[in-house]
């Protein structure tokens, strides 16, 4: 099997050095594997993202020596491959219309935010649109997943794992049903606010769809896998491995954001560093 990597960045601001050392890293990975390395653009929050912040992600990463193939995978194009998926879930009763705000579900939780229970795509959802039926949606809606319904209708989900290839927690993980329902909880599958499908489920279909073979990510992601590996299980997805990296900090150790763009590649750029000073700024 040849492999394949992906790096897949928002064009909603300027790649930092965080994304430098993903996009590096995968590059790396796929040659080592004497693979491919695939750029796809997740500009699927069309409020957000701008064609000159797209424009620099390609500007950035030519600088930094990495190449891939065209045509370059956009977000965007595929609404209709993740409505299709949206449908085999409705079909299997495994989804829900949501209408529920951040502070209705702060609010039904009974607490602070510094309080509330918290998994891998944030706060866990409290249930309280879970009675509703798909054909009560309403424009403007989110979409969830009945996470108790989908652990059911897989049945015994430890028999679905996936390999994790370091360097954090190196080996086969399998899937567990408690820490979905209760860990996990009703995660959103379509976004109310920008009208489209949410990370976790365009992902999983695009990862599927360009033959990944491994994702190459944050360890800041490293959490969210059980959630992929359960959506391609539900939607019949090949399996792949996952290799979670470090991640770079400013100097308060926080992780870096496209906000703060004093760390922004193009930053270094026009200030006359190489792309092997930017490499040594990373550890690379």
């Amino acid at each position: 099997m040849t492999y394949v990597t992906r790096f897949a960045p928002s064009p909603t601001g300027p790649l930092h050095l965080g994304h430098a050392f993903s996009a590096l890293t995968a590059y790396a990975r796929a040659q080592e594997h004497h693979g491919q390395f695939l750029l796809r653009i997740e500009d699927g929050d069309i409020s957000r993202c701008r064609p000159e912040w797209e424009a620099l992600i390609y500007a950035d990463l030519r600088w930094l020596g990495i190449t891939w193939p065209d045509p370059v995978l956009h977000v965007t194009v595929r609404e209709d491959i993740y409505a299709s998926a949206l449908e085999l879930l409705e079909e299997l009763d495994l989804i829900y219309p949501c209408s529920c705000t951040r502070r209705d579900v702060m609010n039904a939780l009974s607490a602070p935010q510094e309080g509330a229970p918290l998994g891998p795509d944030g706060v866990i959802y409290p249930g309280t649109c879970r009675h509703r039926e798909m054909n009560g949606f309403q424009p403007g809606e989110a979409i969830r997943l009945n996470m108790e319904k989908a652990v059911e209708f897989l049945g015994d989900v430890s028999r679905f794992s996936w390999r994790e290839t370091g360097p954090y927690e190196t080996g086969t993980h399998r899937l567990d049903a408690g820490q979905l329902i209760h860990g996990v909880g009703d995660i959103v599958l379509a976004r109310k606010d920008i009208g489209t499908a949410a990370y976790h489920l365009s992902v999983v279909i695009d990862d599927a769809a360009q033959g990944v073979t491994e994702a190459v990510r944050g360890a800041d992601l490293m959490e969210a896998t059980q959630i992929h590996r359960l959506l391609q299980a539900l939607l019949d997805l090949p399996e792949i491995a996952y290799h979670h990296h470090r991640l770079i900090r400013d100097d308060d150790g926080k992780r870096l954001a496209k906000r703060a763009d004093a760390k922004a590649i193009s930053k270094f750029r026009e200030e006359g560093l190489s792309p092997e000073g930017v490499k040594a700024l990373i550890g690379l």
